[in-house]
């Protein structure tokens, strides 16, 4: 294409985003201010509160745990989680689990288990246990182990932010809230609680137990846990719809790797490995769960209803790394 046709056709495209952009900020009349009755706001998440005087409040952002509906009245949110909603809590519990397993294994630098090392993996199951049932149990209604939520609808309700209207180009009208309520809140609450319970239990035990190496992992949560927290603030929405297959991919990488470490890469010591040792056999079923937990996810994402059939492959990944292992073996590639 001639140079001059390429930015004939660059100003041709920039005119009519333009000429879109002009039509869809057409005018947009509203009622400004306290109002006497209640009419409709501007934008998806702009709302009106009714007052004491039973008068509306101007149109803006809904209380914490309100959300305004299609007449523009904020309402308050007494939904049930979704089954996936709770399987993305899930996720977000097991995040933090595993990687503090993780760190414990690697700081321990053993092959087996031991007594010391089993109650620092016990410890991490605990923090992350009392955290998870303590913002359960501070979360609304306060005391009970029930959420009430605010109905998902899709990606745009976890980042209201990109959604202010501006109507008649007059002013920005800030309505951001949490449209996801309490999902998008209550994961801050549990990385920090267990970032907490973490710092009240793990030193004295790590001392005792794991003297000198087992600071370490203390020292990777002090890390990981502000990633964690980092990454949901920003990237909770695509994680909500992705977390699914992240969970697959991982686990099945996750499991070639450890396979790929074992020192005998021939089929039946790789088979033997995984019955003979208990720890191979740990993390090996560690897989399998975490595999299983990302097809029964996706599923449910898609209301799809093939739990059984699918779950059946969970073994597949590890199956296939040993009944190929022989032509992946480095040494018999010379």
């Amino acid at each position: 294409m001639a140079p001059g046709k390429g930015l004939l056709l660059l100003l041709l495209t920039c005119a009519l985003c333009f000429t879109t952009a002009v039509k869809e900020s057409k005018s947009f009349a509203y009622e400004k201010g306290i109002v006497a009755n209640l009419s409709h706001c501007p934008g998806r998440y702009c709302g009106r509160t009714k007052l004491r005087n039973e008068s509306w409040s101007a149109c803006g952002a809904c209380e914490r745990g309100f959300r305004s509906n299609s007449l523009s009245e904020c309402i308050k949110c007494n939904d049930e989680p979704k089954l996936y909603d709770w399987l993305y809590l899930g996720f977000m519990g097991l995040l933090p689990l595993t990687f503090h397993l993780g760190c414990i294994d690697a700081a321990a630098k053993r092959r087996t288990f031991t007594k010391e090392v089993m109650a620092l993996y016990a410890s991490a199951v605990v923090e992350v246990v009392v955290a998870a049932v303590a913002t359960l149990l501070i979360t609304d209604p306060v005391g009970s182990f029930n959420i009430r939520s605010c109905t998902e609808h899709g990606l745009a309700d976890w980042y209201p932010l990109f959604h202010n209207p501006n109507p008649n180009y007059e002013g920005v009208l800030h309505c951001t809230q949490e449209a996801v309520y309490p999902l998008y809140s209550m994961v801050f609450v549990f990385y920090t609680l267990c970032l907490m319970v973490m710092l009240l239990i793990r030193p004295l035990l790590s001392s005792k137990l794991l003297p000198g190496r087992g600071k370490s992992a203390i020292y990777s949560a002090l890390y990981f846990l502000p990633i964690l927290i980092f990454t949901h603030a920003v990237g909770a929405g695509l994680i909500y719809y992705s977390f699914p297959y992240l969970v697959i991919i991982l686990s099945v990488v996750s499991n070639a790797a450890h396979f790929a470490f074992q020192l005998d890469q021939s089929m039946p010591g790789l088979l033997l490995g995984c019955i003979r040792d208990v720890r191979n056999l740990v993390i090996l079923i560690g897989h399998w769960g975490l595999h299983a937990y990302g097809i029964i996810a996706i599923m449910v994402l898609n209301e799809k209803d093939l739990y059984g059939s699918l779950c059946a492959l969970v073994p597949l990944p590890a199956v296939f790394y040993i009944l190929t292992s022989r032509f992946t073996d480095p040494s018999n590639m010379s």
